[in-house]
């Protein structure tokens, strides 16, 4: 079984599971939306995980009517969503850890932006 990240399947393949030309995955890879892996000779390879964007772009386009250009706005938002809850998981780890050394009493909330500040809010 292959990694959701490795990249296995071909142009052909993939069109085929998900019902649409290949040229349509060129599209979406000039617009940016998509960007498989390439050989050493310049064919595209297309992870579990490309497969599962393309579905959602499909579902965007097909059942809500999304334009392409939205397509590319709503997928960068919620990549930064993503990161944003990525980084919340690690300041609440961070807290926690805070808290159990007793170093930040509990009345206090701790905010930390990124690597650069850290600010202590007593209520």
């Amino acid at each position: 079984m292959h990694s959701y990240d490795e990249p296995v399947y071909l142009i052909s393949v993939v069109a085929s599971m998900l019902d649409i030309h290949p040229q349509t995955l060129r599209q979406y890879e000039r617009e940016g939306l998509v960007e498989p892996s390439r050989t050493q000779g310049r064919m595209r390879l297309y992870s579990q995980r490309d497969i599962d964007r393309m579905k959602l772009i499909l579902r965007l386009t097909r059942q809500m009517g999304v334009n392409l250009a939205g397509v590319d706005i709503i997928l960068q938002l919620k990549e930064q969503i993503e990161k944003m809850q990525s980084e919340i998981e690690i300041l609440k780890s961070e807290l926690s850890k805070v808290n159990r050394n007793g170093s930040v009493h509990t009345s206090k909330a701790l905010v930390k932006t990124s690597a650069y500040d850290i600010i202590i809010f007593e209520e």
